[in-house]
């Protein structure tokens, strides 16, 4: 889903039960929800660079491309814990999904091999920094 400036902050804004953060152009990180909450923002002199919510069973990628904003939303819902992994970032302990898929390979003669598609937020870690 393509939105204008104005169209992802609704969108934004009306998310309900989400955990996540905002990443916006003209400020650090500092809109984040380590527990599900509904999401407010105000982009105030900037715009929404990049933006990544979860509510257990969706995960939601939003990034700024030119003059418009990607929106890309995964069902989490069958996501292994093999599938993921924890980082370390902004003083938080944020867990990452990868999203696998069978694709043919042509180095094992078409046959069909899983290859990451997509690396996804699925939360935050509870509990102490490392």
């Amino acid at each position: 889903m393509k939105n204008n400036k104005q169209e992802i902050e609704t969108y934004i804004n009306s998310l309900k039960g989400y955990e996540g953060y905002v990443q916006f152009s003209d400020r650090p990180i500092e809109d984040i929800w380590t527990q599900k909450s509904d999401i407010n923002v105000n982009a105030k002199d900037g715009f929404v660079y990049e933006a990544h919510f979860c509510n257990g069973t969706e995960s939601i990628s939003i990034k700024q491309i030119n003059d418009s904003w990607f929106v890309s939303t995964t069902d989490i819902s069958n996501i292994s814990d093999e599938d993921t992994q924890v980082y370390h970032a902004f003083e938080k302990n944020v867990k990452m999904a990868q999203i696998w898929g069978e694709v043919a390979d042509e180095f094992c003669e078409g046959m069909k091999v899983q290859k990451i598609k997509k690396v996804v937020f699925v939360g935050f870690i509870k509990g102490d920094s490392k």
